[in-house]
């Protein structure tokens, strides 16, 4: 598994966050920006924070199926949560 893979090997790691993690977060800073030019989020939203939690949310909820809900429907649940007061 990746995350087992990156906490025991450095290398792995930094190869993983400079070819998989890093053009995602700068896309999704692309997307909160837009988002804060319509006024649709708050102007101080921090997109890798952002991008963080819902990377730990969906991981949590693919691993431990923590509801008799769906994968999605849980993580669309928690999203809302997230972005209730953005």
């Amino acid at each position: 598994m990746i995350i087992s893979s990156a906490s025991s090997n450095a290398q792995f790691a930094q190869i993983y966050w400079t070819k998989y993690l890093q053009p995602r977060r700068k896309t999704f800073a692309i997307v909160i920006e837009r988002a804060k030019a319509r006024n649709e989020i708050s102007t101080d939203l921090d997109s890798d924070l952002v991008f963080d939690t819902m990377s730990g949310i969906m991981l949590y909820a693919l691993i431990f199926q923590p509801t008799s809900d769906s994968w999605t429907t849980y993580v669309r649940r928690a999203l809302n949560l997230l972005f209730r007061n953005a």
